[in-house]
């Protein structure tokens, strides 16, 4: 087996494999790349966790040939405050565009652009698990509990893990809620809307998939374990109850899992290893902005790398998307945290609303926010 490389890309889920088409994409010769991962494909692929796409992914993929992939569009965003006045609506008519996000599955995700990458004649290590990585002056060495070492000029990280096994970063922040996930119908449906209700505990989002919607409800951990206990019956009175009435009643629903939520996000680079995104940015899943921040990374490193495969272009990247990172981490983190005060008394919880309204009613405001949440800042 082959064991030097240019770039070593540690992480084959959709940040990874998108980093590695589209530097073949950008004339990097593909025997050149080594792409890893703990997982197989028919792990990777059977992933059931629904996922938010932005029309920028989309773009991206489209560059990649990787699209369509099964999705179900989303045509309007309707954002709100559970029990005060105040709303924003974003629609895709007012910004002409086909649609503003798709949600999709993580594993068609994956399938999709495997099949792209599979074809372009990259050495894939899979499945295989890093076990150290030593950084020298010249190189970096991937050392493997059951393999040969190998060694790369570059070394990509793009597998970050949950929030709760990660090594804490210089931004770290536990928010003390527990997402819980899963499918659910409801009697009502609005056709190609997604809704992001906010509520004392967290978030509440509803984003159309199929013929219903995937639920994420951000509550605190000792409410999620209560919401686990409850029947199925129960769980959708109590979701009715958190929701409002807008889609009727809610009348199914899938398995209940969850996850802890957290910030941990740290941008520098060493000289030779680089981490984008989840790896390099864990964020709280409201307004589903992870792995869209994540898609961005790859796209503008691997335009850098394809320039020239060292420490300079790692420095230029992390310059680059230190804005993007940042808009995006700032609007999750206060969106997480100040809807969920439940500390601020009644004036406070009703101005909270008031500002959703106000943001309704101003365009340059208004735009902003669906420029961010559909293409972030383009580097």
């Amino acid at each position: 087996m082959q064991t030097d490389f240019d770039i070593a890309i540690c992480g084959a889920g959709p940040v990874g494999l998108t980093l590695a088409a589209l530097l073949v994409r950008h004339g990097i010769a593909p025997e050149r790349l080594a792409l890893i991962d703990a997982k197989t494909i028919e792990q990777t692929s059977r992933d059931p966790r629904s996922i938010a796409l932005s029309y920028g992914s989309r773009q991206i993929f489209e560059t990649m040939h990787a699209w369509p992939i099964a999705a179900t569009q989303i045509n309007q965003i309707h954002v709100s405050r559970r029990g005060h006045f105040g709303r924003t609506m974003i629609e895709r008519e007012e910004y002409d565009l086909p649609a503003l996000g798709y949600v999709t599955r993580y594993g068609a995700i994956v399938t999709a652009l495997n099949a792209q990458v599979s074809t372009l004649g990259i050495s894939l290590l899979r499945p295989a698990s890093v076990s150290a990585l030593t950084e020298n002056d010249d190189a970096v060495t991937l050392t493997f509990a059951d393999r040969e070492a190998i060694t790369a000029n570059i070394v990509v990280q793009a597998e970050g893990g949950i929030f709760t096994e990660q090594t804490k970063k210089a931004t770290h922040r536990d928010y003390g809620q527990t997402a819980i996930v899963a499918h659910v119908n409801v009697s009502v449906a609005i056709p190609h809307r997604a809704f992001e209700r906010f509520t004392n505990e967290g978030p509440l989002a509803l984003l159309p998939q199929d013929d219903g919607y995937a639920l994420v409800w951000c509550v605190r951990a000792d409410t999620a374990q209560r919401l686990l206990a409850l029947s199925d019956a129960q769980f959708m009175e109590e979701l009715g109850t958190a929701f409002g009435t807008r889609l009727g009643r809610f009348t199914a629903t899938t398995q209940r899992n969850t996850f802890p939520l957290g910030l941990n996000a740290h941008a520098n680079a060493s000289a030779r290893i680089v981490a984008i995104g989840n790896a390099a940015q864990t964020l709280h899943p409201v307004a589903g902005q992870g792995l869209n921040l994540g898609l961005r990374d790859a796209t503008v490193l691997a335009k850098l790398l394809a320039r020239q495969a060292g420490p300079t272009a790692l420095q230029e990247f992390s310059a680059s998307r230190l804005a993007d990172r940042n808009a995006t981490i700032q609007l999750t983190d206060i969106m997480a945290r100040i809807f969920a005060a439940t500390s601020a008394g009644g004036i406070s919880q009703a101005l909270l609303g008031f500002s959703l309204g106000l943001v309704d009613g101003i365009k340059p405001a208004k735009k902003l926010l669906a420029e961010q949440m559909m293409f972030g800042r383009r580097s």
